[in-house]
């Protein structure tokens, strides 16, 4: 069986910053995938879906770090359904992606860890530096 996601979004917001019981780093954030096509009449029609992502760790660590609103990345890693009961005793439900790989793909001059930089060219897999890439 499978179970695998790959999207390419822009943040909605800077990720959440939470810590399991045991000190582990969790970070929640949502990412935006647009789709275009054109209707009947031949207008322009966009559509966007949002996408929860939650990553755990070292990739915690990173997303926490270098992520902020805006930012374009491409996202791979698991879908999955969890449920709880809210204060009013109701069964909720919430579907996220469990990354796995996260890579920045903004260029160096967009990214705002290097705003003094205005390269044109792409930044490699991270969007830092070479000499600054935290794994």
């Amino acid at each position: 069986m499978l179970n695998k996601a790959l999207l390419i979004g822009r943040l909605g917001a800077d990720p959440e910053v939470r810590y399991t019981q045991d000190g582990n780093m969790v970070t929640n954030f949502t990412i935006a995938t647009d789709e275009f096509w054109k209707d009947k009449s031949g207008e322009r029609v966009q559509k966007t879906e949002w996408h929860r992502i939650v990553t755990f760790g070292k990739l915690a660590e990173i997303c926490g770090n270098y992520l902020s609103k805006g930012k374009l990345v491409l996202i791979e890693g698991r879908i999955q359904t969890r449920s709880w009961d809210d204060r009013d005793g109701n069964k909720r439900y919430t579907t996220e992606i469990v990354a796995s790989t996260m890579t920045m793909l903004d260029r160096k001059g967009q990214s705002d860890y290097q705003q003094g930089n205005s390269s044109d060219g792409p930044s490699g897999n991270t969007g830092l530096p070479n000499d600054d890439v935290p794994f």
